[in-house]
Formats: C-alpha cells, sequence, structure tokens
C-alpha cells in the first residue's frame, strides 16, 4: 500500500492517464495496430478498465477520488474532509500531465506520423462534436452527475490518513469493477458529445502538456478548455448535495 495518500491520487492519476490517453493514441494515431479498430468501443472500454486497475491500485490509500469532480462532490455530500481537497486536487493534476507525457513518449514515433493535428489533439484532451457551449456544458455536466452521484452509492469503506482524527470516506478495492462499468456504461451512452471528459485534471493536465509540444500548428482550444473544468465541477456539486437530500 502507497503510504501517502497524496502520491497515490498522483499515482493512480498518472496511471488512468497513461493507459486512457495510450488507447485513444492507438486508435487515433497513423501506423498504430488499433487504427483499423472499432474506436469507440476501444476507447470507452479502455477508460473503464483503466478506472478499475488505478482506483484497485489507489483505494486503500487515498481512497482513489482520482478526479477533483469526484473530490468535490465528495466533500459536498459530508464525506470527505474539506482541508484535504485542494491537495487532492493538485495531485491528481500532476499525475494527469504525467500520465499523458508518458503516453506520449510511449507513440512517439506514431504523432510524428500524424499530420492532422486535431486527431493530435484528441489524443490529450477531449473536444465536442457539435461545437454549442451550453450544450457541451450539460453534457459534461450530467456526465459527472451520473459519475459522482453513482459513487456516492458504491463507495463503503473508510481510510485514515496518520496525523488526522477523522475517518475519510473512499473505493475500496472490491469496489474498482464497479467505479470501472459506471465509466464504461457514461461513456456509451453520455460520452458521444463531447468525448466525456467528466474530470477537470483528466482534461486541463494533458492538454497543458500538449501545448507544451514541439509541434508546428498545434492548437489547444483553450476557448473550449473551460468547459470539462466548470462542467465537471457543476455536476459534481449537485451530486453531493442531491445525496444529502436523498439520503
Amino acid at each position: 500500500m502507497i503510504e501517502n495518500p497524496l502520491i497515490a491520487e498522483f499515482v493512480g492519476t498518472a496511471v488512468l492517464l497513461l493507459l486512457g490517453a495510450g488507447v485513444v493514441a492507438n486508435v487515433n494515431l497513423k501506423k498504430t495496430i488499433g487504427e483499423n479498430q472499432t474506436p469507440w468501443v476501444l476507447i470507452t472500454s479502455a477508460w473503464g478498465f483503466a478506472v478499475f486497475v488505478a482506483v484497485f491500485i489507489t483505494a486503500e490509500s487515498s481512497g482513489a477520488h482520482l478526479n477533483p469532480a469526484v473530490t468535490l462532490g465528495l466533500a459536498m455530500a459530508g464525506k470527505f474532509q474539506w482541508s484535504l481537497a485542494g491537495g487532492y486536487m493538485l495531485a491528481q493534476l500532476g499525475g494527469a500531465m504525467l500520465g499523458s507525457w508518458l503516453a506520449y513518449l510511449l507513440y512517439v514515433d506514431h504523432y510524428k506520423a500524424t499530420t492532422d493535428e486535431d486527431t493530435v489533439r484528441s489524443t490529450f484532451c477531449t473536444g465536442p462534436a457539435i461545437r454549442k457551449f451550453h450544450n457541451n456544458f450539460f453534457s459534461e455536466a450530467i456526465g459527472t452527475f451520473m459519475l459522482v452521484f453513482g459513487v456516492l452509492f458504491i463507495a463503503s469503506p473508510k481510510i485514515e490518513i496518520d496525523g488526522l482524527e477523522v475517518a475519510n470516506f473512499g473505493l475500496g478495492a472490491l469496489d474498482a469493477l464497479p467505479v470501472g462499468i459506471l465509466v464504461w456504461v457514461i461513456g456509451i451512452a453520455l460520452g458521444g458529445t463531447t468525448g466525456y471528459a467528466i474530470n477537470p485534471a483528466r482534461d486541463f493536465g494533458p492538454r497543458l502538456v500538449y501545448q507544451f509540444l514541439p509541434r508546428k500548428n498545434k492548437n489547444a482550444d483553450w476557448p473550449y478548455a473551460w468547459i470539462p473544468i466548470l462542467g465537471p465541477f457543476t455536476g459534481a456539486a449537485v451530486a453531493g448535495i442531491l445525496f444529502n437530500v436523498l439520503t
């Protein structure tokens, strides 16, 4: 077990992004084995399994939030300490950046072989199928609402962090599978509009990595970048509040 919960969140989010960004690269980039496979089935399945692996690795150390929106939703529901939320979110952002960078290194030759910059950007961060910001915002909010609302009913164990006289809400190792399935079904059912970021760190961290890559004609699409940040936070907050009302 990883002793430090912030290191656990960092490692877990890095694993999540390495596996998740890796499958998008495998499906979208030129001359990969996965280029001609069925893209959406591969992508949604791999993200679900990536969540399963990352949660399983970190559950007993940090509660395996791996997502600032999940951290916010748990705090809004009174299941996680607000004083720890900022540190968790920074660790998640750093892990997301590391994981996406490792996926880039793994596929670097295929990045060089891919000239369409929209395709390259899609392996780092999300973008809308139809660019209507109010609908895109709603899509991210409702997708994250379903994630956090589901997590609040799935999560059961308490984690104890040295130096704090509290028990914090998290996901146990056995709950890694249902959370992975939850992410999988959200992707299949609700992800077609925006690519279902449903995780501010998952989108913003890799978008930063892409911004600093030595590529010509890169476009990180910063005008859109606020949607996969504020949309998930909004959906998570509503989920936390509604959970308290219903339970």
